[in-house]
């Protein structure tokens, strides 16, 4: 709770910190501690407190999650391992049209933000996203492999399947919040870039309005008009979407 209001306070005298918060674990660090726990610990939460009418067997979602890792080597986890554990927390409770929010390089200015107004809905307000967010696995509790150094690294595959289901949910007009502060802004071989915005659907979104924020004191690299947003406006142009795009957006 006190982190949160000082993040948010931060936030208003300039965000660009904020901007550069922690995100991923820290690979060499090794599987989270106590994950199990967690892990289950949270599925409950999220069932009882978050949506209280979905029904999920908590401990069936750990034994599928588990299952889907252990029996793996840690750069060999697909995103096909995990789909028995998705369909274990089959997300049913989508939000309604035009509050779907999606992110790239400013996750922690994004869910300030998100706490403060509830309007947006974030990959990390799904099941998924909520039990599994900032923690590590390749179940080596002295140190797992970075990202980048595996193709189905087991953290990347789960959240690359999560961010796929979650843009396929996308409904009306969704918003994309990206940081005109450093370059490349919108990169496609991020989760954005080569998960999400293939899997959006033209026919359910009815546009794509686009934010680019920086630090109030600068730099400006990126804008509406320049950088790698220009390419993101082309790539959703070529695929028939409609969009909007403004800098700076109070």
């Amino acid at each position: 709770m006190y982190f949160f209001f000082f993040c948010l306070c931060f936030h208003f005298k300039g965000f660009i910190m904020l901007l550069h918060c922690p995100g991923r674990p820290h690979a060499e660090l090794g599987t989270t501690p106590n994950i199990k726990h967690i892990v289950v610990g949270r599925c409950y939460n999220y069932i009882t407190l978050i949506n209280p009418g979905l029904r999920c067997d908590c401990e069936n979602i750990w034994k599928q999650f588990e299952g889907a890792v252990v029996r793996q080597s840690p750069c060999n986890v697909t995103v096909k391992d995990y789909h028995l554990m998705f369909y274990a927390m089959a997300q049913t409770w989508p939000p309604p049209c035009n509050r779907f929010l999606f992110w790239s390089k400013t996750r922690t200015l994004v869910h300030s933000y998100v706490a403060a107004l509830r309007h947006f809905w974030t990959l990390e307000d799904t099941m998924a996203g909520y039990i599994f967010n900032d923690l590590m696995w390749c179940f080596d509790f002295g140190s797992c492999p970075e990202w980048s150094a595996c193709k189905h690294h087991p953290v990347y595959s789960l959240w690359q399947q999560a961010s796929q289901n979650f843009a396929e949910m996308a409904c009306g007009n969704i918003t994309v919040l990206l940081n005109g502060s450093i370059a490349n802004a919108f990169n496609r071989k991020s989760m954005f870039g080569s998960v999400e915005l293939d899997s959006l659907n033209p026919c359910n979104v009815d546009y794509v309005n686009i934010k680019v924020v920086t630090n109030l004191e600068g730099p400006l690299i990126e804008s509406c008009n320049q950088g790698s947003v220009v390419d993101l406006i082309h790539i959703l142009q070529i695929r028939g979407f409609r969009w909007t795009c403004t800098d700076n957006d109070q």
